[in-house]
This record gives structure tokens, C-alpha cells and sequence, in this order.
């Protein structure tokens, strides 16, 4: 008989420290792109993976990679480039993770929108892996800051989003100031024209790995998401909605040993039947947590995967993923243990704001929509409470319970103290639930956010699956575009100023690299930046009106096709689409060619929009993280 296992980590030859970080970390099984993509990267052949955002991309990379670097050396050894900041960060952070037992170990982000001094002093650490945004890892190639000459490894996270995002002539100028000999790896949800043109220019006899994404249908649960950030703020979270959430018995999963057993330990301190289950414990401890679930002496358990696999209680009707899950096979299991045998259930997924772009994958493997939820308010949690309180009296009302000893000694209080029976109740109902308030402390004041916060704020609303951010019952209808003007045109909400940029079509920009360029540096959204007229040797852009001066510095510094943007204000010049409308005319019944085929210009001589079989529409921007 053939064994039929699934593959363990322990199978893969990683290092012990890698492994014991794993083990901290509660992984125990690799999902299919990782069993596949570790042995052939340790063996340091190129591969190309093909698969959907949340199927375990980072570990299938990061793992063998840490296994084959040299702590010895100081200097980078591994580049990671990722679409979007949140992306960089995130995977450095999974490097962090995976090398916790590593000595002399050091991984860097760099991204646009933090300051240079910073990154300037974390690249003297000489850390070994750097993973960054292409624009910023370009620029600081070109100001001599960072040096690829020992790059052993180079992983492409997401190209298809690159491409989309208009990096992809910046990644090909990164690659081709690596060293010839070198490993790479490059995933991407899908393979256009050029990212085949990549693969076949710049790997060696690549490995083609390819992931189905399962789907799975799952009618009869709830899907909700509530998106929140911070270990306070998540446990706070999950105790609101314990408390509003209607539920017999509850599944709790967290990504790790340790948290399953800290987060049954915080239940516990307040007032909740929880218990951990995780695979630490012994058989009997895991059948006996069970057993307490089914017959209802326990109400709340907290588990990991592999230890809540093929657990079918029939009063679990809520399932909370404390945690987001890695890939999109583990949470259609999670949410699996309800809903079952035509039962009705609830999922609720918490997501860390820069983890929204794991939500689109997770609707594609449920095939269902996850619903956007708000943090139950204080009035919520207060109303419950009183309700609860409520039906514990009906329920001593209504019962055999004798309480005629009360009554007298009420009257014989009332009577003692001088006090109404009605004065002496409320003592007596404060004094019952003084343990746990009735109603809850004011909420603090929320501060006002400033300029950078509240662009940060929407960029975070429209990164790359934002609508997953909100409600799908705020959407405009179809044909509705709330967002544009009569043309069709995208109009920017905030008033405009125009700046002129010294970079222009001489220089082969287009207006897809300003664009890129400025969302990604100084963390603004696409979607505020307004119209963008390419000239010969400079451009203009129209920006938010009172950007701050910090703001405005950083875009100093930016280089777009290799050229300094060296930004300025153009004093008496006013945004289009605005009031003060510049009243100067246009003749665009007889546009002056300027040699390049299906582009006009106005008569100020700038490229305004593309033609295309005499349509006119202006250049589609990227969205942008």
C-alpha cells in the first residue's frame, strides 16, 4: 500500500533553526506550492510558479532561499520585488519570521514614502535580503546606495501586478544590473507577453509549477470580514463580537501553538468558557476538549489548522479566523466546521488593512461574496448586555425559586435606610453586575487626521481588490461612475494645483511611470492625481491643492526613467475641471500632430489624450496600493 501522508516540513531537508521557527510559528504541513517550489529552489534551479495571491507563495520562496543564504556576509545576497509596499512589508516580515533563529541574520524593505535617512542607515546593517518596491529599489541603485554584485537569488512576487502597475520596464533595468550567474524565481497569477518575454531573457531552464486554485461553494454560511489592525485592538474586537453575535458554540482559529493558548487564557479572564486545541497536546486532551464542546461545558474553542481537521460538532455555528490563513484551501476548511449537513453558520475573518488583498482570493475560492462588517459599537455591546441581564430576571421570575426571605428583607432595607425601594433596586442591580458593566466607558475621542493620514487612509480604501474594503451594497449601480465627469473623464475630489516635472517624452516616460512614480513615493492615490500633459522636454501634473511640505520634498527626489522629477509650482497656472477654468481656447478640431501615431496635442503644445479610431479619452492610470 502506498503512503498516502501529506508532506511534512521535516521532509524537506530545511535547517533546524528554519525549522524551530516554523514549529514557534504553528506550520506544520507545506500547501502544494510550497511542496513543490522548496526542493527545487534549495537545489538552486530557476522556477516559475503560477498561482492565485493566498495559495503560500512567501514560504514557498523565503524558506529555501534562507536555507542557501551565508551569514557571514554582509552584503545582499537575496532580492524580492513586490508591487506595493504593503506587499513588501509584508514579506519581509515573513523573512523575520522564518529566520528568528538565524544569527546575524538581517532583512530590509525599502518602499516608497519612508524617508531615505532611514533606509541609508538600515542598508549600512548590510542586511542579506532586501525586499522593495521596483521604483525605489531603482533609485537607489542609481544614488549608488545599493549594491546588487552579490545577489545570489531574485524573486519577482506578483509580476502580473507589476506589469499592471506600469514597473515592468523599471524591473527589467533591476534585472539587468544583476549578476549573470545567478538564481530566480518568479510568480505571477497570470503569463502575458511580457512576462514571458522576462522568463525567457532573463531565467535559465526555468521549472514551470503551476497551482490550481480549488472552489469550493459553501451556501450555507455567512461570510463576514471586519478589517482590523493590532493585538489589542483584534482582541478587543473579538470580545465585542462575542458579546453581540448570537451563538452556541464557536471555533476560534489563530496561526499558531502560542496564540491559541494566550488567546484561551484572555477569554478566560473574561468570563468566557474557552479552551485551547493545538497540536501540543496529548490525544486525550484533544478528545476530552472536544467532548466538553459537543455536550456544551465548553462554548468557545481556540485551534490551529491541523488540530481542529475532520472536527464535526453540530452546535458550532460560528467560526472566527483570528488570524488570516495562508492560503485559500485552509480557510474554505476553517469555515467548513460550520454550515454542515445543511445547517446554517457564520465565518467572520479578521484582515489587517494591508491584507485586504487577500479578500479577492478568498471570494474567488468560496465563490462567494465576503461581506464588510463594522466593529459592534459600545451602544451594540450595552444593548446586549441589557438584554442578557433582562432574561436571566425573567428566567428567576419564572422560576420555583422562593423569594419571599427577598421580598421582606428589600422592604426592611427600604425601611432601614430612609431609601425608595426604587433607589434600593438600582443599588442592588449596580451592585450585581459590577463585574461586568451594563454600560461600557465612553469610546476616546477619535483625533483629526492630517493631510498624509487621510490620503494614507484612502490609499489603504483603494488598493489593489479596494472594494473589497467596503460594503457591496455601497457600490454605485452598474452605469453609475459618481467618480467621473460628463466625458468620462476620472475628476479628482480634492481642488488641484499644477506642477511642472522636468521629464518629458524626449525621455521615453509615459504617463503610466509619472504616475506610478508619485503614488508610490509620496503615498498618494492614483486616484487623486489629476490630469498629466506629457511635453517634449518637461511635463505637468495636477496634484491635491495644500499638499505638505515634507510631501512636496519627497517628490523632489523621485526619479522617473532615470531623470530627477525636480517638481515645481506653476504660480497663475489653474487645474482643469475646476472653477477657475483656464479660459484660454483649444482647437481640438485641428490637433498638431507631433510625429508619435495616435497622439495629439493642444495648443500649448502638450499630449493631452490618446486617440484611438477618433475616440478621445485620456490615458488609463493605474490604480495603484
Amino acid at each position: 500500500m502506498s503512503d498516502t501522508s501529506p508532506v511534512q516540513f521535516t521532509d524537506l531537508n530545511l535547517p533546524e533553526p528554519i525549522l524551530k521557527a516554523l514549529n514557534d510559528l504553528g506550520y506544520e504541513t507545506p500547501s502544494p506550492i510550497q511542496a513543490e517550489c522548496i526542493p527545487l529552489l534549495q537545489n538552486g534551479g530557476d522556477v516559475l510558479g503560477m498561482a492565485q495571491t493566498g495559495t503560500g507563495k512567501t514560504a514557498a520562496f523565503a524558506l529555501p532561499l534562507l536555507s542557501n543564504i551565508d551569514t557571514a556576509l554582509t552584503k545582499p545576497q537575496i532580492l524580492v520585488l513586490a508591487p506595493t509596499r504593503e506587499l513588501a512589508i509584508q514579506v519581509a516580515e515573513a523573512f523575520q519570521a522564518y529566520s528568528r533563529h538565524m544569527r546575524g541574520f538581517h532583512v530590509l524593505p525599502i518602499y516608497g514614502g519612508q524617508s531615505y535617512p532611514i533606509q541609508l542607515k538600515a542598508l549600512k546593517r548590510n542586511p542579506q535580503v532586501i525586499v522593495g518596491t521596483p521604483g525605489r529599489v531603482i533609485d537607489h541603485i542609481n544614488r549608488g546606495t545599493l549594491d546588487l554584485s552579490g545577489i545570489k537569488a531574485l524573486v519577482l512576487d506578483e509580476a502580473d501586478e507589476m506589469l499592471r502597475m506600469g514597473f515592468i520596464d523599471d524591473v527589467e533595468s533591476i534585472l539587468s544590473k544583476t549578476p549573470e550567474k545567478r538564481q530566480m524565481a518568479l510568480f505571477s497569477a497570470t503569463m502575458p507577453d511580457e512576462i514571458r518575454r522576462i522568463t525567457k531573457r532573463f531565467m535559465t531552464d526555468p521549472t514551470a509549477v503551476k497551482i490550481a486554485t480549488k472552489t469550493s461553494t459553501v451556501e450555507n454560511i455567512e461570510q463576514k470580514c471586519l478589517i482590523i489592525g493590532g493585538l489589542q485592538a483584534k482582541l478587543d474586537g473579538l470580545t465585542r463580537i462575542l458579546e453581540t453575535e448570537d451563538y452556541d458554540g464557536v471555533i476560534i482559529f489563530a496561526r499558531t501553538k502560542t496564540m491559541t493558548v494566550e488567546l484561551a487564557e484572555k477569554l478566560e479572564a473574561r468570563g468566557y468558557s474557552a479552551a485551547a486545541l493545538n497540536g501540543d497536546l496529548n490525544q486525550a486532551m484533544r478528545e476530552r476538549t472536544v467532548s466538553r464542546l459537543k455536550s456544551g461545558q465548553l462554548d468557545i474553542v481556540i485551534a490551529t489548522d491541523v488540530a481542529a481537521r475532520g472536527l464535526d460538532v453540530p452546535r458550532i455555528d460560528l467560526v472566527i479566523n483570528y488570524d488570516i490563513p495562508t492560503d485559500t484551501e485552509s480557510y474554505v476548511h476553517r469555515i467548513g466546521r460550520t454550515g454542515r449537513a445543511g445547517r446554517k453558520g457564520t465565518a467572520i475573518l479578521f484582515a489587517a488593512p494591508r491584507e485586504r488583498r487577500l479578500l479577492k482570493a478568498i471570494e474567488r475560492a468560496t465563490r462567494q461574496p465576503l461581506t464588510m462588517m463594522e466593529l459592534p459599537s459600545r451602544d451594540d455591546v450595552t444593548k446586549k448586555r441589557i438584554a442578557s441581564f433582562r432574561d436571566d430576571i425573567v428566567k428567576m421570575l419564572a422560576g420555583d425559586e422562593n423569594l419571599d426571605f427577598y421580598k421582606n428583607l428589600t422592604a426592611q432595607l427600604s425601611e432601614e435606610l430612609e431609601v425608595s425601594e426604587l433607589d434600593l433596586a438600582s443599588a442592588l442591580l449596580f451592585m450585581a453586575q459590577k463585574e461586568k458593566p451594563l454600560v461600557l466607558p465612553p469610546e476616546a475621542p477619535r483625533r483629526e487626521r492630517s493631510f498624509r493620514e487621510e490620503d494614507r487612509g484612502r490609499n489603504d480604501r483603494n488598493d489593489r481588490g479596494g472594494d473589497r474594503g467596503r460594503d457591496r451594497g455601497d457600490r454605485p449601480e452598474r452605469g453609475e461612475r459618481p467618480d467621473r465627469g460628463e466625458r468620462g473623464e476620472r475628476r479628482p475630489a480634492a481642488e488641484m494645483e499644477v506642477f511642472r516635472i522636468e521629464v518629458g517624452r524626449t525621455d521615453g516616460v509615459q504617463v503610466k511611470n509619472i504616475v506610478g512614480a508619485i503614488a508610490n513615493e509620496a503615498n498618494i492615490n492614483s486616484r487623486n492625481i489629476g490630469g498629466i500633459r506629457l511635453h517634449d522636454d518637461y511635463s505637468t501634473i495636477e496634484l491635491p491643492k495644500g499638499m505638505p511640505s515634507e510631501q512636496l520634498q519627497q517628490l523632489q527626489q523621485v526619479y522617473v526613467c532615470n531623470k530627477a522629477l525636480r517638481m515645481s509650482k506653476l504660480e497663475g497656472v489653474a487645474a482643469e475641471g475646476r472653477q477657475e477654468r483656464s479660459s484660454a481656447p483649444r482647437d481640438n478640431d485641428r490637433p498638431a500632430r507631433d510625429g508619435h501615431r495616435g497622439q495629439r496635442r493642444d495648443t500649448t503644445g502638450g499630449e493631452r489624450r490618446e486617440s484611438t479610431g477618433g475616440e478621445e479619452r485620456r490615458p488609463r492610470r493605474p490604480r495603484r496600493d
